[in-house]
């Protein structure tokens, strides 16, 4: 009796260890398998995606096989692990076990969005609309409808978001974009704000805001920011108007199409600083942490006037007849590669 149960026992010992070798065997092959993909080829996980769902999916279009065996191995090695929605880009070569350690670590497929300085919220509205993998929800919005769907309800947008580099994954929104760049500049405009210079004509941040939007319209060159805020510090302690082209241009807004007449100058708009006293009621674009420290520290001295050289700097004059001067010479003799602002970096190679 005793020999027969051993006899048994032994068979089941046997038949465990030729069904855990099978199981051994089988959940390697699975995992080991190179996936059935061409270059480039992307998985969407969509979210609320399970691994198994997905899984199977992949077995139906061919991609694997052994879904089953794959399924378990996620069960018992990476049990709690969420699966990130979004894109995994697979290549070919890659096997099922790689896949999985894309899942595990959640690498999916990110896009970038670079929001310029200088842009006014129209130009970011474009450009977020060209992101075809980032979900549209603003199109048939008004701006202040935008505002109201990030939180900021009743709030104007301009100059309101930080220019940077977004980084992004599919199923994002383009309102997700917008509430991390409109937080990051809030952020940068404090940061700076607390560290301002005394004594500047600023009630508020937002003052300082819209000063800086003016000094970005008005160079793109680092070392002239600070020289342009106190021109422009200068002028409204004085009491004296600030004329600055770039305002006008913005109160235009379409009508604008590149030619700045006489009777821009004199037409009465809340942006033209030709025609109101102080600056305009809004920033007219957005600014870069530079603009915004340039506006919080101006230049001392004693000039009162720029004017474009031509080739993106600008002439300083202490006063009106040293401006002329530099207007005859730089705006009414103009050479024929006149640019207001730096010619374009080549791109390198």
């Amino acid at each position: 009796m005793i020999r027969k149960l051993l006899l048994l026992l032994e068979g089941g010992v046997l038949l465990a260890g030729l069904l855990l070798a099978f199981f051994v065997w089988q959940q390697n092959s699975a995992l080991t398998q190179p996936l059935n993909v061409p270059a480039g080829y992307v998985m969407e996980v969509p979210a609320g995606a399970t691994p198994g769902g997905v899984l199977n999916r992949l077995e139906s279009e061919g991609v694997l096989h052994g879904a089953f065996w794959l399924r378990l191995y996620w069960r018992f090695n990476l049990s709690g692990q969420a699966l990130h929605s979004g894109e995994y880009q697979l290549n070919p070569g890659a096997t099922a076990k790689d896949m999985l350690v894309l899942w595990q670590r959640g690498d999916v497929v990110q896009y970038s969005l670079t929001l310029v300085e200088g842009w006014n919220f129209r130009q970011v509205r474009a450009a977020l609309a060209k992101q075809v993998k980032l979900e549209q929800s603003i199109t048939n919005l008004t701006d202040a409808q935008v505002m109201e769907r990030i939180g900021q309800a009743g709030v104007f947008p301009e100059g309101l978001f930080f220019p940077d580099t977004y980084r992004y994954v599919r199923g994002m929104s383009d309102i997700d974009l917008l509430k991390q760049a409109f937080a990051r500049l809030a952020a940068v405009l404090d940061e700076e704000w607390q560290q301002r210079d005394a004594d500047l004509p600023y009630k508020q941040a937002y003052d300082a805001l819209i000063m800086a939007s003016m000094i970005e319209k008005e160079t793109g060159v680092p070392q002239e920011r600070g020289q342009i805020a106190g021109v422009f510090v200068r002028r409204l302690q004085q009491g004296m108007q600030l004329q600055t082209d770039p305002t006008v241009i913005y109160g235009l807004g379409e009508r604008y199409t590149g030619k700045l007449t006489r009777a821009h100058l004199r037409e009465a708009t809340p942006y033209n600083t030709y025609v109101i006293a102080g600056m305009p009621p809004t920033p007219i674009a957005m600014v870069g942490r530079e603009a915004i420290h340039a506006a919080l520290h101006p230049v001392d001295g004693k000039s009162l006037y720029f004017v474009a050289r031509g080739d993106g700097s600008h002439v300083f004059s202490d006063d009106l007849d040293a401006h002329n001067q530099a207007v005859r010479e730089f705006q009414l003799k103009r050479r024929a590669d006149y640019r207001s602002s730096p010619a374009p970096v080549p791109a390198v190679q």
